[in-house]
């Protein structure tokens, strides 16, 4: 018979194995992949992709992190949401585009291709991104307080997958092209994935996570099923649009595609993120009075931690007064106060879960010790006075 305890205990264990062995997992399907690309194509071309694609994938992470700056999410999940994205992923979907381009063939009675890239590899890619996205959301649902989180780690799980996917791209160009000019080879396809649509997975996979982020705003329980499948069903609609245009269509259809579908939803996708953040600086900014009213929080830091500018610059002041350590400490405690808000928000609005008050506890109990670690840095709080109110 298991007992209480040994259940905890054995709970305990399954905690510590698994992300061990999904790591180990992910490192053994990078080390599959790397084979691949250097027994079909050599190493040197696969180091010139990996070169090439590396200033696109910088930019979209950058620009991830930027939006991500009012709670910014745990390092660590961002980065093993690359590392699916860019090997767990790839490999994934590589397994199952191959089954696709057999099923093409015994459709078309020959080439198997169009199939593949038009039907089958949006279908299982977008399944295999999301999988991360989906994972993370059963298991992790403190982590999600809206829609922008769930773009935040779509993007970054797709920006992972793009990584990779650019890598064997540029490799086989350079190995059949060399660096080429502007009409061909590595020049011309980094204009192309570099320059012109960096953001195209992101953009894609987005859809899911716009889908699940609202799954994380609501108490409909039906639309916590409907808007992350309707998400799923846009991201793969957009990435078979995208694939068809690049493969089927003409320059005409690539570019038609381009300028009157693609830079509209992203753009729009871009200004729905803007919206979302603005939301989320009401969101703490209506929580903020109450904290203060507790005394968990000092009624003279309710302003500067009620906007991100305000945050800013009281983080620039202690580092200049009071040096690095004592901004990280302010940091600290103003990530932590916008956790507690969030949380408090989503008790408020019944979306919170069951075991919101537990996490209500540890989140506050997070919050006066990193204000406590802000005010044993010295100067920390103390440089608060001299900034300016916004």
């Amino acid at each position: 018979m298991t007992t209480p305890a040994r259940k905890r205990v054995d709970q305990h264990r399954w905690t510590v194995l698994l992300p061990v062995v999904g790591l180990i997992a992910l490192g053994v399907s990078g080390l599959v992949l790397l084979g691949l690309g250097t027994s079909k194509i050599g190493l040197l071309p696969i180091l010139v992709g990996a070169l090439a694609a590396l200033l696109p994938v910088l930019a979209v992470i950058g620009a991830y992190l930027w939006i991500d700056r009012w709670e910014p999410e745990p390092a660590k999940i961002l980065l093993l949401a690359f590392i699916w994205g860019a090997c767990g992923a790839t490999i994934t979907s590589l397994v199952f585009n191959q089954t696709a381009h057999v099923l093409g063939q015994l459709i078309d009675g020959g080439d198997g291709s169009t199939f593949a890239a038009v039907i089958g590899a949006p279908i299982t890619e977008e399944a295999a991104k999301a999988a991360f996205i989906v994972v993370l959301f059963l298991r992790r649902r403190q982590e999600f307080d809206g829609v922008v989180d769930g773009v935040v780690y779509a993007g970054v799980t797709a920006a992972g997958f793009a990584f990779t996917e650019n890598i064997w791209y540029f490799a086989r160009v350079f190995s059949d092209s060399g660096f080429g000019d502007l009409s061909s080879g590595v020049i011309a396809l980094f204009i192309l994935r570099g320059v012109l649509s960096p953001f195209a997975h992101p953009l894609f996979t987005s859809m899911t996570g716009i889908g699940i982020g609202i799954a994380a705003m609501t108490a409909n329980r039906k639309l916590r099923v409907v808007a992350p499948v309707l998400g799923y069903l846009a991201a793969a609609g957009l990435h078979s649009l995208w694939n068809f245009s690049t493969t089927v269509g003409t320059g005409s259809t690539f570019i038609n595609l381009y300028f009157l579908i693609m830079v509209p939803i992203f753009a729009g996708m871009v200004s729905m993120v803007v919206w979302q953040r603005r939301r989320e600086q009401r969101i703490v900014a209506g929580q903020l009075p109450t904290m203060a009213a507790n005394k968990w929080i000092a009624s003279s830091e309710v302003t500067l931690l009620a906007s991100l500018q305000g945050r800013s610059r009281w983080r620039r002041l202690v580092r200049r007064k009071a040096g690095d350590e004592a901004a990280k400490a302010v940091a600290g405690y103003q990530v932590a106060a916008t956790e507690l808000a969030f949380l408090r928000h989503r008790i408020e609005n019944g979306t919170a879960g069951q075991d919101a008050e537990e996490r209500h506890t540890k989140l506050l109990e997070a919050l006066i010790a990193a204000r406590q670690a802000a005010v044993d840095a010295p100067g920390a709080l103390k440089a608060a006075g001299g900034v300016r109110r916004s």
